[in-house]
């Protein structure tokens, strides 16, 4: 079956509490939204990468790259209500990827997995997964993700799971750290830009899980890699210091 019409999203708010202007912070001489775009594009798997973005300096940044970037509105929420605006109006686009603004190390090897899932019709959401390091195991800040035989997500927690009640049985199970992407067919993500927090969302503080609570099967493509996300002015550094190191 050939893949479907297949568009990367990048949601880009210059407004951040934390960081303000992010998006055009410099890292190693070239602002972050530039690296985002140019890790898509090396993925070859794109018909089109889009920013979304809701201030005009972002937007021409990106345009003098050669990059498309719309302006969305300043109300959106989150990245998911930013590119569903953006999905909402392209109507004969199959699956959007949603690829972190803040994320300049993001692995187009990692992306053209995620892509890939969708070559599968069944497939309606999907997402990452990463071997979880044994260091990880017990902390909160790394999500972990428990799937089915299939790859369908079964529960993603901050909290350790699978429980192993004998542990003879570790060995047997693999254990997951998910990977903040996600792709969606153009009909889920507008769903699901229209639902309500939920229960579980909201005690785990974990977006993809409202998903699984309205019944969104998601499909998670397992790799290798990891990435470093800037949250706070410090983290350039941290991200520079990867480049360096490969």
């Amino acid at each position: 079956m050939s893949a479907p019409r297949t568009f990367a999203v990048i949601p880009a708010r210059y407004a951040s509490t934390r960081f303000p202007g992010k998006p055009l912070a410099l890292i190693a001489g070239r602002p972050m939204i530039e690296h985002v775009w140019r890790r898509c594009q090396e993925a070859r798997v794109f018909d089109e990468v889009v920013v979304a973005t809701d201030d005009v300096r972002i937007q021409e940044t990106v345009m003098r790259l050669g990059g498309v970037a719309v302006m969305t509105s300043p109300d959106c929420a989150t990245g998911t209500d930013r590119a569903a605006e953006v999905a909402r109006a392209r109507p004969e686009v199959d699956v959007w990827v949603n690829v972190q603004g803040d994320e300049p190390l993001v692995d187009p090897d990692s992306l053209r997995v995620l892509a890939g899932l969708f070559t599968d019709p069944a497939v309606e959401m999907g997402t990452l997964v990463r071997p979880l390091e044994a260091a990880e195991v017990d902390s909160p800040h790394v999500v972990k993700a428990v799937l089915a035989l299939n790859g369908d997500a079964l529960y993603f927690s901050r909290s350790t799971v699978p429980y192993i009640r004998e542990p003879g049985e570790a060995g047997a199970v693999k254990r997951w750290a998910h990977l903040g992407l996600y792709g969606y067919r153009r009909d889920t993500l507008l769903r699901l830009a229209g639902l309500g927090a939920t229960p579980l969302e909201q005690a785990e503080k974990l977006e993809q899980l409202r998903a699984l609570e309205h019944g969104i099967r998601i499909r998670c493509g397992r790799v290798e890699g990891r990435t470093v996300a800037v949250d706070v002015p410090e983290d350039v550094a941290r991200v520079e210091a990867a480049m360096r190191g490969g």
